[in-house]
């Protein structure tokens, strides 16, 4: 099963921009997140849109925060990104007439929820400048 890491990529990027005295192109950051220039720009633009970097056309031009790190939380990011699931796992629902599968659905579905709900909330409160201060020197 694939894990979905986008949100670490992410903000493993948005403290790298941090440290930037100038603008970091789409191609710099690709190379840190291990992807091509294409997905970086796509995956940017939803923070762009919610305020938390900005571009720069041309020739000295790139990303950059629109907005201290203190300001921004992992619940904020993950919202950006679209907000999937944070688990990989998955109820059935090849046989919904059974009853055992929907006693087991309503198991698990009721523990994911209270865990997500519980993650989310812990999200909320961890800001990005807290993920590279130990970094600063």
């Amino acid at each position: 099963m694939r894990k979905d890491s986008r949100l670490s990529r992410v903000l493993h990027v948005l403290v790298h921009l941090d440290a930037f005295n100038a603008p970091v192109t789409s191609d710099t950051m690709a190379e840190m997140m291990s992807t091509n220039p294409v997905v970086v720009r796509r995956t940017m633009a939803l923070l762009r849109d919610k305020g938390y970097v900005q571009s720069v056309k041309g020739h000295s031009g790139g990303w950059s925060l629109s907005k201290p790190l203190s300001e921004i939380t992992l619940l904020d990011v993950h919202k950006a990104l679209g907000a999937s699931s944070i688990f990989t796992i998955g109820l059935t629902d090849e046989q919904t007439s059974c009853s055992i599968e929907k006693a087991v659905n309503a198991a698990l579905g009721d523990v994911m929820e209270e865990a997500q709900a519980l993650m989310l909330e812990r999200f909320g409160q961890i800001t990005l400048d807290r993920l590279g201060a130990q970094f600063k020197r």
